[in-house]
């Protein structure tokens, strides 16, 4: 009997009748000819294609619905829908229900491809061609998806080339550094694609410089107008930045009793300052306006999703999102799922499926790194910024006297049955306190440098950095020990300058005192709280710093350390960290190197939550161990 063959012809199997005529039959007739029993196929008499066609293998699995990404420029992201097969990624060839490939047939089931389509049509990405940067981050996101990912993409915000802005940017009076110019590069293009991003480089970066130029890349494209959200204290710092490096902008400083009373008052600027505070109380005036971009400094003040600022600013009205931080996770990696909701809304899913998602631990933060890279732009110090001189990081291990050390664990003790192992908050906080200085907790001698050995190498350190003629920060958390510095130390070194800024200062005369401090000629000495004075200030005059206290989150320990190292420093930065061994100091230095390797893997941060665990752990150190 002659019978019809099978016939391999490009990516598809055709039935040869006995005519000679060829047919496209269903994929379906094929599977059935090759693992059922189907003989009679188009009204001929068949065999298996199996023997018709030896030089394929069969599949009983359909090829999967998949899509390829490819690029390494935040400008040439593309994206391919196809099918996955044994041996890798295929382009769709056309509405064909099988596939030939690698000497392999597959059945193609159309409902898929339509399930993998229509999932791609609602998150609004296309099925061919160029994608944005926030299409790639949501893509990587996503981890329920009705097709198969091949990533070959080879780019990520921090590391990649980005086409650079022109030479010359209209307007804008400032140099950048090439880190500068190549941020400025990505935020003019996250801007252009009309999305969002978080601006994390470490502090003395000039993050603020790169914000300001994109800002005025987007006025001389005739886009505008755009909002800065800062915390109040930064205010001013941003009026002179922006008078410094786009003077030719109108900047509208909406703050205090003479704030604009209606939006109309806010359209003619070409940019808006806000704080934290007034946005929340004037929202209804700031939601008037479409703003072009809305750019949050300091944005880890909206790390708690559920605060009043966080949904504030959330809600306003913006075509692109910058979420500006040297401190882009906190204590926790769930810290960054706010920043990234502002950045790019969604992107990371709701947070519950979130925290589902992603623990605490390394594993987790290097998963998360990939997903957030795309839109994160995050430099380091030491990575980037190679004309900065050396830094020299020395820990100072100390051993508590035998006086200190008794006083301590009577401490201790006494905490221990006042309030319990539940009462370990309090307990190690006074722990801390008799670190820093007994006379924080109790009486003590009248030279403040006897039996205490963190003083007394303070008072060494001193003299040797004044002996050169230099001056330092001293970073520690309690107002007490600068006050104890302040009047200890100039009875010691009576031709030094000595000043302070913690709390009781308030923000529009801290810049007096550090100009001040800029303006003496000589050695001396700012006391400062890591707190009120981490941030915003610009003190290179110092090229020491010590920090007097370790502080449980390690990024905020670096944050105020940024105040000497940083842009315009010209001489090597010694910094010291000076801690007890055996107590509770210990315990901190050890959980926030913990919390460094954690951010290693993606990002870093300061203002963290207290381990429990740390703080169990620290109630059961002793010096007379």
């Amino acid at each position: 009997m002659t019978t019809a063959t099978w016939v391999a012809e490009g990516c598809r199997i055709l039935l040869k009748k006995t005519s000679g005529e060829r047919v496209l039959l269903p994929a379906m007739d094929i599977f059935k000819a090759v693992f059922g029993h189907l003989r009679v196929c188009a009204d001929e008499v068949v065999r298996s294609p199996v023997d018709d066609i030896p030089s394929l293998t069969f599949s009983r699995q359909p090829a999967q619905p998949a899509i390829r990404l490819s690029g390494n420029d935040g400008r040439n992201l593309q994206l391919s829908f196809g099918l996955s097969t044994d041996t890798g990624f295929v382009q769709l060839d056309g509405a064909a229900d099988q596939l030939i490939h690698d000497g392999r047939w597959y059945p193609v089931r159309a409902d898929l491809l339509r399930t993998a389509l229509d999932w791609l049509a609602d998150a609004r990405v296309k099925t061919q061609g160029g994608i944005t940067v926030g299409d790639l981050v949501a893509l990587r996101a996503q981890t329920e998806k009705p097709f198969a990912v091949f990533d070959e993409v080879a780019f990520d915000a921090s590391t990649s080339v980005v086409e650079q802005p022109q030479a010359f940017i209209p307007g804008f009076s400032g140099t950048l550094y090439p880190y500068q110019s190549s941020g400025v590069a990505f935020l003019s293009l996250v801007a252009e694609q009309g999305v969002g991003c978080i601006l994390g480089d470490e502090m003395g970066l000039g993050k603020t410089a790169q914000v300001i130029a994109v800002l005025q890349i987007e006025k001389n494209a005739g886009r505008g107008p755009a909002l800065v959200v800062a915390p109040a204290t930064l205010l001013e710092n941003w009026r002179r930045e922006l008078a410094f490096f786009a003077p030719t902008l109108t900047v509208l400083l909406h703050a205090g009793a003479d704030r604009a009373g209606v939006a109309a008052r806010l359209r003619g600027a070409d940019i808006v300052i806000v704080s934290y505070d007034t946005a929340i109380r004037d929202e209804e005036i700031l939601n008037q306006i479409e703003w072009n971009v809305i750019a949050l400094d300091e944005a880890q003040a909206i790390k708690n999703p559920e605060a009043q600022r966080t949904t504030t600013v959330k809600r306003l009205p913006r075509r692109v999102s910058i979420a500006v931080t040297g401190t882009p996770l906190e204590n926790r990696i769930d810290d960054l799922w706010s920043l990234a909701d502002f950045a790019m809304s969604g992107l990371l899913g709701e947070r519950d499926t979130f925290l589902a998602q992603f623990g605490n631990e390394l594993e987790d933060a290097a998963r998360l790194a990939p997903i957030i890279a795309p839109m994160l732009l995050r430099r380091r110090v030491l990575d980037v910024a190679q004309d900065l001189p050396e830094r020299i990081d020395v820990s100072q291990a100390l051993q508590m006297s035998s006086p200190l050390a008794l006083a301590y664990e009577a401490l201790r003790k006494q905490t221990l049955e006042e309030f319990g192992p539940a009462g370990g908050l309090v307990a190690t906080t006074r722990l801390r306190m008799l670190c820093a200085h007994p006379l924080l907790v109790g009486n003590w001698h009248a030279d403040p440098s006897m039996e205490v050995p963190k003083y007394e190498r303070t008072v060494e350190l001193l003299e040797e950095i004044f002996s050169g003629g230099e001056k330092a920060l001293i970073f520690s958390t309690y107002q007490a020990i600068a006050d104890l510095f302040m009047s200890d130390m100039p009875r010691r070194f009576p031709k030094g300058f000595f000043d302070f800024i913690d709390g009781r200062v308030e923000g529009a005369v801290r810049q007096t005192v550090v100009d001040r401090f800029f303006g003496h000629q000589g050695y001396g000495v700012l006391f400062l709280n890591p707190k009120a004075a981490g941030s915003g200030l610009n003190i290179t005059t110092a090229n020491h710093v010590i920090h007097y206290n370790p502080e449980w989150n390690p990024a905020l320990t670096a944050q105020a350390s940024a105040r000497s190292y940083r842009r315009k420093q010209t001489r090597p930065v010694t910094i010291h960290h000076l801690f007890y061994v055996q107590t509770v100091e210990e315990v901190i230095r050890s959980a926030a190197a913990f919390k460094q390797d954690l951010a290693g893997e993606a990002v870093t941060g300061h203002n963290g939550d207290l381990d429990p665990m740390a703080i169990a752990q620290a109630l059961q150190v002793s010096p007379l161990a």
